[in-house]
């Protein structure tokens, strides 16, 4: 019950329902606030305790400055948990350990349950094995069944052992479009009162659900399951920064070009940490669907969220999803009498601002490695011919065809064109072609970003028509898939009459699921991948997802780029990013004439037209209407009972963690940190994708041998996400990124570090090693380990296992430029500090090497209960090493909040939330 000081509790009639609500324009100031803090503000007024949540927090944030640097505290209470497979699975894991932990200490197991709505959708785990035939969808599922058994027996026996808890099948959809979809419901009923929906999610793309004005955000695992167990999310009352959107797109544009647009605007400006809100005229000529692109990339921005108001076509949406009218009729009654609705004229307090004309979005790709990195696709092939000299070691002969448009104005120096390396390749069918840098071999209509939105699925159906027309189809080295993000889609392109010509493109159905964006892509044809790695071709994907990083899309291919769905479809006709197809032929027609984009390209009113006469709420209400049951298949999997799990000793999926191991009732006091060596020295931009294990395991890696010990053959290694359950794979994959490039170890690319404690084994220094055998070594010896690292250290998906896997490697400190918030909160939650170099310094700057021994004194201040500011940190060179040399500076301490510092002293946060709900 809430404590109600504001007198706020009241009743909402709708219909012959009423309902228990609480009313902002209780609390001064609340009609000012942007929505967002809105519906932060409802979150406080309703769940105000008088403990962790006051009357003084709630006036807080009522009177907020939009111009002060956040400092204010408050406790933000989702009111659900939405998770993927691949970080859901060690979540259920947590859990289940948890349970034995509390039966260990005297406390009861059936304590630790859900007390949030917690659901689970499994899209992460199919892979585009089979590609390019009518039963690679059946194939790829019967594969991700055989791989993925275990942890599916083990998912649902969560289902049936926790309460509030379930599970959508394989085979579905993804996480964020079934969210969207089905899940949200943008005004919440739970217990007679009606509420805001709000969220966390285990996945960055979490955001995706703003675009229904549905707040909420991505955060690892651990706080997820904290949240699961009634734990709220400790944060700052952000900054907010108001969008403006005026006019409206040009034809020819997507909405994927409107986000690359807005991704490029927001990461210059600077939004980590902050809260993006949509507003203007323009939102109003901004469709559901082109809402929803926008929100799933807010981590690409850096930003919290990046929301918008409802107003009718939040309603119009949820009409055609198949919500009932009731809720439709309870979200429009709710946000209008809470001055939630939008209002397109209105100019909100925001703290800064920013403007973007619709009509100025010109069409538009990302890459070669970051989303932000937008290149207009009139200047594509420009730019590929100066971006692929980073990627090949000898340039080779000049492909001359690529000169024609690449610019006058560049230096001299740069060759005019780009390199070119042409191999001679025999396909498996007998037929022969050229492979050269630049080759496109993987075309991927993939990921939640664009497969919810019709219309670039559409468009891209249509210019897969009118290429069939024309007799185009994809190159033979481009490995094309089609996974969208739930069975809707292929609903509307079989109504269409569109998906022949999606399959005699290539694109046919691979699976519903991320697949490619999340490196899933399976492997290329084999006589792609030899002639890739025997020459070191730097080959390309291009895929309609919201990642590019480097190593992510496959380990052959260097270089990604991020593209709208019917720009992949065009892609893969040209097969090259040499081919500037702006400008340049596609290929050729029956009678030999060339076909240019412009001639596949479908109109707006053609688009419009198949999306209004075959998208229906039947589809919806048909697809969604057992959407928990699953199939056959998954009925099928036997699962054991009981409300604690039965470990399998012999399991290389589900392992039980050792994180409550020795655990008792009281934490040990916080302690400083001596004599600890540098595991990594890492520069800037590291992605929790070069830290967390990810995509292939190879097999002569410390995970690879690991699953050889134990009996795994190497075609059953399956990706590391499968194996997420299993702690001993992940900590052998940490840091193992190919692309990771570790300074301490010059010279390499992976996961290595040189291990000083075999310092006598090297000449002149300590040896290079996989980074998982050294840090069994400097554990054996009692030595803690602490990472160095650039700017934007953590930024990407997130991925609780960057966070697990350093805590379990023996880190105990992280000193970094700058943070990403989701790896720097779940550092803490893991027990590890995160630090940050003094202003305008660095490791540079400060002349470490990684060579030396570190220490952190006034770490135990917060055993006091306060959080220090600063740490002193000393560091040595190692004894016996020439030119010792001490050098003092003081780290910032970058635990945040009081309920981080909490999770610290505790030694994590399913540590503190383990002794709170014995307490209880």
């Amino acid at each position: 019950m809430s404590a109600n000081s504001f007198d706020a509790r009241s009743t909402l009639q709708v219909g012959d329902e009423s309902y228990e609500i609480f009313r902002l324009d209780k609390v001064e100031g609340a009609a000012r606030l942007p929505y967002s803090l809105k519906v932060l503000l409802e979150n406080l007024l309703r769940t105000e305790d008088g403990a962790n949540i006051t009357a003084d927090h709630i006036r807080a944030l009522g009177s907020w400055n939009s111009q002060a640097q956040p400092s204010e505290e408050i406790q933000f209470t989702p009111a659900r948990v939405i998770m993927q497979d691949f970080t859901g699975v060690p979540c259920v894991v947590d859990l289940a350990t948890m349970r034995e932990a509390v039966k260990e200490l005297g406390g009861d197991p059936a304590k630790i349950n859900p007390l949030a709505p917690a659901e689970l959708v499994i899209d992460h785990s199919v892979i585009a094995d089979k590609f390019g035939t009518n039963d690679a969808f059946k194939q790829n599922v019967d594969l991700e069944y055989g791989r993925n058994k275990e942890r599916y027996q083990f998912l649902r026996w969560g289902q049936t052992a926790f309460d509030e808890f379930k599970v959508v099948p394989p085979g579905t959809g993804i996480v964020h479009q079934v969210n969207i979809e089905h899940l949200a419901r943008v005004v919440m009923i739970r217990d007679g009162k009606a509420y805001p929906d709000t969220l966390v999610g285990t996945d960055s793309h979490t955001t995706m659900v703003n675009g229904l004005g549905v707040l909420g955000w991505g955060v690892g695992g651990i706080e997820a399951e904290a949240a699961m167990l009634g734990q709220p999310v400790s944060m700052l009352i952000p900054r907010v920064v108001g969008f403006k959107l005026t006019g409206e797109l040009q034809p020819g544009t997507t909405a994927t070009d409107l986000v690359l647009t807005i991704t490029e605007m927001l990461r210059k400006h600077g939004v980590v940490g902050k809260f993006v809100e949509f507003y203007g005229e323009g939102v109003a000529a901004t469709s559901l669907a082109n809402r929803a692109t926008i929100g799933n990339m807010s981590p690409e921005f850096g930003s919290t969220a990046a929301i918008f108001p409802i107003d009718d076509e939040t309603l119009n949406y949820l009409r055609l999803t198949g919500r009932s009218d009731q809720q439709v009729a309870l979200v429009e009654a709710y946000a209008k009498e809470q001055g939630l609705w939008l209002d397109p004229k209105a100019e909100p307090d925001f703290s800064e601002k920013l403007e973007l004309d619709l009509s100025t979005v010109v069409p538009s790709i990302a890459g070669p490695k970051r989303p932000q990195d937008r290149i207009v696709l009139a200047d594509a092939k420009a730019q590929f011919a100066q971006d692929v000299r980073n990627y090949v070691k000898d340039g080779g002969d000049v492909d001359e065809a690529s000169k024609e448009s690449f610019p006058a104005s560049d230096s001299p120096a740069i060759s005019n064109g780009a390199p070119s390396h042409k191999v001679k390749v025999t396909a498996a069918d007998g037929t022969e072609y050229d492979l050269d840098h630049g080759a496109v071999t993987v075309a991927a209509i993939t990921s939640c970003t664009n497969t919810s939105n019709p219309y670039v699925m559409v468009a891209a159906a249509l210019v897969a028509k009118k290429a069939v027309e024309k007799g185009l189809t994809r190159k033979p080295w481009v490995k094309t898939t089609l996974a969208p993000g739930s069975k809707v889609v292929t609903d509307y392109f079989d109504k269409a009459g569109l998906t022949p010509y999606l399959d005699k493109v290539g694109f046919n159905l691979v699976g519903y699921g991320c697949t490619t964006c999340i490196g899933n892509s399976g492997p290329l044809p084999d006589e792609v991948s030899q002639a890739v790695n025997e020459h070191d071709l730097a080959v390309t994907s291009v895929l309609s997802g919201n990642r590019n990083f480097e190593g992510r899309i496959n380990p052959d291919v260097k270089m990604n780029y991020l593209a709208s769905p019917p720009l992949v479809v065009a892609y893969a006709l040209a097969g090259s990013m040499k081919v500037d197809i702006t400008r340049e032929s596609l290929g050729l027609d029956q009678d030999g004439n060339p076909v240019f984009l412009k001639d596949i390209w479908p109109t707006e009113a053609e688009v419009n037209d198949v999306v209004a006469n075959t998208i229906g709420e039947d589809m919806f209400t048909k697809s969604y209407a057992d959407v928990f049951a699953g199939d056959a298949q998954w009925q099928a999997l036997p699962i054991p009972t009981g409300n604690t799990f039965e470990w399998d000793a012999e399991s290389t999926y589900v392992r039980k963690p050792p994180y409550f191991e020795g655990m008792a009732m009281d934490p040990e006091p916080v302690e400083d940190i001596t004599g600890a060596r540098v595991l990594a020295k890492l520069g800037d931009s590291v992605t929790t994708d070069h830290i967390s294990p990810a995509g292939a395991i190879k097999a002569d890696t410390p995970a690879g041998k690991y699953l050889t010990e134990h009996g795994v053959e190497r075609r059953d290694f399956n990706s590391y996400g499968s194996r997420r359950g299993n702690h001993e794979v992940m900590i052998r994959g940490t840091f193992a990124n190919i692309r990771l490039r570790n300074q301490i170890a010059p010279g390499t690319e992976g996961g290595y570090t040189r291990d000083f404690t075999r310092a006598a084994e090297g000449d002149g220094g300590a040896p290079v090693s996989f980074i998982y055998d050294a840090s069994r070594n400097y554990i054996d010896q009692g030595i803690p380990l602490v990472v160095l690292a650039g700017k934007e250290y953590g930024s990407g998906s997130s991925r609780d296992w960057a966070a697990k896997g350093t805590a379990l490697l023996g880190v105990k400190a992280v000193i970094a430029e700058s943070y990403e918030r989701i790896h720097r909160s779940n550092l803490i939650g893991m027990g590890v500090l995160p630090l940050q170099f003094p202003e305008g310094h660095t490791a540079e700057t400060l002349g470490l090497t990684g060579e030396e021994t570190f220490s952190f004194t006034g770490v135990t201040e917060l055993n006091n209960g306060t959080i220090p500011g600063t740490v002193k940190v000393t560091t040595d060179t190692a004894p016996g090493e020439a030119d010792n040399v001490r050098r003092e500076f003081d780290a910032v301490v970058r635990i945040d909040t009081p309920g981080e510092a909490d999770y610290y002293r505790n030694g994590g946060i399913l540590q503190y939330v383990l002794r709170s709900l014995i307490n209880k």
